[in-house]
């Protein structure tokens, strides 16, 4: 798997290079955050590998390049118009990019067409050289024309191109958003395995650079050797050299010793050649890195040694004694001199010393404490403790479940603070809704439109639970043509013969979820008053139509 999370780096890293470090112009990263990403690769959420990659790739961009990050499907889980643009492009937005990636939350529909449009519009793409790097597991949900849209903005677009990382997909799905790439003049990279995503980066990484203008061949550095930088990096002293995982960044050095411009970054075992002069050397292992000045002279090789003083961490989250690794477990480690978030069954190489480990699956977290030697490895499962609930409301008991994107579920501690409000701890949308709790007694809140009803449970660790919130309620469906609002109120009058408002809408047709019960349904030509008035009867389970004529 690391090979693949590296490969998906790679590939994005060619995109940011050969469009943002070589000709200027600013990118906007689109990621997938559609529930399809939670899937596997090689036992590893997708996800997990967009966020390594990420961070990993951001880790080698010079922080002059202007990036923004655009995500969709992070918020909610049915609608096609969440498309948010996260960090505008900008410079130095790389730990704003990798922060917001951590965040988000894997849920929603797939409108890449229009994610695609937006990236592009925020980039004035009629006004500037614009490029979109968009990485999708998922074809369009939400009715757009990847292609046509691919037309649209080469069209109309000063330079626009979209790059397009087909992650996870199959040949067949691959081919019917290439052509987004394909009409734009991008690339199109099939990722849908470590195999396929290798033989895509020989082709794309291993394509051969434009000629240079011819300049004096340089002396030989060495009649020993063709290369006059061969660097190597330890873990620890005396340890054996890192070859595999690891990247170096070369950038020039300025007078006072500070990095300059970037000159390359390579990967693995690295031997090269580099003009004479001054350079500021970075040997970096995931979280590990370590610096040195060099000075290459003419006929010189060098080979300088890089000692990371960095240990290895292999973390195998569970939620309770005896569960399978989570896939959902999110891990923020703090190691000397700074943090970095996992998720899922997680390796990290960090620097050597005090290393505070928090691991959160659902609204559930432990904390642990690792000392942690220069070379060592430690692994170890941590064990959250926490039970899973699968909640759905039903209209009646034992009735139809209200398979309604609209319903909401809310947890809360069935424990009331002194003013009688419930410490609030976690909610979602739409039903089969998991949430992962650490042991103790809890209210479920479930909303779906006008109707809340409240279902107290408790959770051991280890717990399965499946949570059936009765509502006891109805559908009301109202028409009153030429209405400018509908309203309902409750039959009953109050001691100053007043009815509560229930609830309002713009219009003249309105459909909503209500209790069991009997209602006034309101037909007002204004908002300064109503014109009519009818009573109606909602049943538990049925469904009740009225039209309240002028």
């Amino acid at each position: 798997m690391a090979v693949f999370a590296r490969g998906v780096a790679a590939a994005i890293l060619l995109f940011v290079m050969t469009t943002a470090g070589f000709t200027a112009n600013r990118v906007i990263i689109i990621l997938d955050a559609s529930g399809s990403m939670w899937a596997q690769i090689g036992g590893k959420p997708k996800l997990e590998i967009a966020r390594e990659s990420l961070r990993t790739v951001l880790q080698s961009v010079p922080p002059d390049e202007e990036i923004g990050f655009m995500a969709y499907g992070h918020r909610e889980k049915g609608s096609c118009e969440d498309i948010q643009l996260i960090v505008p492009p900008q410079a130095g937005s790389a730990s704003a990019i990798t922060d917001a990636a951590d965040s988000l939350k894997f849920l929603g529909k797939t409108p890449l067409t229009a994610a695609v449009k937006q990236a592009a519009e925020a980039l004035k793409y009629t006004e500037d050289k614009a490029t979109v790097v968009l990485i999708t597991d998922g074809l369009e949900t939400c009715g757009g024309d990847p292609c046509a849209l691919g037309k649209e903005l080469k069209a109309s677009g000063v330079d626009f191109t979209a790059d397009v990382v087909g992650f996870g997909l199959t040949v067949d799905e691959g081919k019917q958003i290439a052509c987004l790439a394909d009409n734009t003049g991008g690339k199109y990279i099939q990722a849908s395995d470590e195999k396929a995503l290798q033989e895509a980066l020989v082709q794309t990484v291993a394509a051969p650079a434009p000629e240079p203008a011819p300049a004096p061949a340089p002396a030989p550095a060495s009649a020993k050797s063709e290369f006059n930088f061969q660097p190597s990096v330890v873990m620890a002293e005396g340890g054996e050299p890192i070859t595999d995982g690891n990247a170096w960044e070369i950038y020039k050095a300025k007078s006072d010793g500070s990095r300059g411009d970037s000159v390359t970054t390579e990967y693995g075992a690295y031997n090269g050649n580099l003009d004479p002069g001054d350079y500021v050397v970075v040997a970096r292992d995931d979280e590990a890195k370590v610096e040195q000045k060099i000075k290459i002279e003419a006929g010189q090789v060098y080979k300088p040694l890089f000692t990371l003083n960095a240990g290895t961490v292999l973390i195998h989250p569970k939620a309770y004694q005896g569960a399978d690794i989570s896939s959902e477990a999110r891990l923020d480690f703090a190691y000397p001199g700074g943090s970095t978030t996992h998720y899922g069954d997680s390796k990290v190489v960090v620097p050597a010393g005090e290393q505070k480990l928090t691991v959160q699956i659902g609204s559930g977290s432990v904390t642990d404490t690792i000392q942690l030697t220069a070379g060592q490895t430690i692994e170890k499962d941590v064990v959250v403790g926490v039970g899973h609930a699968l909640l759905n409301a039903y209209y009646t008991s034992g009735g139809d479940k209200a398979d309604n994107s609209g319903v909401g579920f809310e947890i809360v501690k069935a424990k009331k603070k002194i003013d009688g409000s419930r410490d609030s701890v976690e909610h979602s949308y739409g039903p089969d809704s998991k949430f992962w709790l650490p042991p103790d007694d809890y209210v479920a809140v479930a909303t779906l439109d006008l109707t809340v009803v409240e279902q107290p449970f408790s959770i051991k660790a280890g717990d399965n639970q499946d949570v059936k919130v009765t509502l006891d309620a109805g559908v009301l469906a109202m028409s009153a043509p030429g209405a400018y609002s509908i309203e309902v109120l409750s039959s009953k009058k109050d001691i100053e013969g007043k009815r509560k408002s229930l609830g309002l809408s713009y219009g003249d047709t309105w459909q909503q979820t209500m209790p069991a019960g009997d209602y006034v349904v309101v037909r007002h030509l204004s908002d300064e008053g109503h014109d009519k008035e009818m009573p109606v009867a909602v049943k538990a389970g049925e469904r009740a139509e009225i039209t309240v004529q002028p």
